[in-house]
């Protein structure tokens, strides 16, 4: 039966490299999403304050449209950064740093919430959790220059946003990943011990944790 899993996690935790090594591993397909023209992105980068609301429409719209289409799609697919992250996330940070104006967020929500009634979630969320100095440390590794002036406070607050988001999200099973403890690059039991853990919540496990004295074993291998 073919299975739609997301991995959603802050900036710089991993996502990406964990969709390509899982999708090797269980032979599924990987969805990156494509780099949208987003018309509004000069204007947002020069005007936050007039430009946020578009600019997160524009994103909003296209991340939808992804979503819609795979979960249509006829292969187990493992997509990264889920549409969900882009409202409860981003445009919520965008909102709470005075760039979305209250009327305007408002607008944002209603659309969102409304639209995702009819959008089919998908079978599991992968959540990547990893402390601001593990964040820092992997983008300051992945050596992305755009990425090099971000603040820690920003991810903090990214942080926060996320611990909020997924404490409340019903939707569909979430695992959560210690991403701190795991290194799934440099550890091949790690990535086999993430892989069993997905497998279980699959197969309709509704506890499913990372034991500490299991994520040293798998350190070892």
């Amino acid at each position: 039966m073919k299975k739609f899993v997301a991995v959603a996690g802050n900036i710089g935790v991993g996502k990406s490299t964990l969709v390509e090594m899982l999708c090797v591993r269980m032979g599924w397909e990987p969805f990156f999403e494509p780099v949208a023209e987003n018309p509004y992105l000069a204007d947002f980068y020069a005007d936050m304050d007039t430009w946020s609301f578009h600019s997160q429409i524009f994103f909003l719209a296209h991340r939808l449209r992804s979503h819609y289409d795979l979960a249509q799609h006829p292969n187990s697919v493992v997509q990264d950064r889920s549409v969900y992250e882009d409202a409860e996330i981003f445009a919520q940070n965008l909102y709470l740093q005075g760039h979305i104006p209250y009327r305007d967020y408002q607008t944002y929500r209603q659309l969102y919430e409304t639209t995702m009634r009819f959008l089919p979630p998908p079978d599991l969320v992968v959540y990547l959790r990893a402390s601001v100095p593990t964040l820092l440390n992997r983008i300051s590794n992945r050596g992305r220059a755009y990425e090099q002036t971000i603040s820690p406070d920003y991810l903090d607050g990214l942080n926060k946003l996320y611990e909020t988001w997924i404490d409340n999200f019903t939707l569909c099973p979430v695992l959560a990943v210690p991403a701190d403890d795991l290194d799934y690059v440099s550890h091949p039991g790690h990535l086999r011990l993430i892989t069993q853990k997905v497998e279980q919540k699959l197969t309709g496990k509704e506890e499913v944790v990372f034991e500490p004295d299991e994520v040293a074993r798998a350190g070892e291998d």
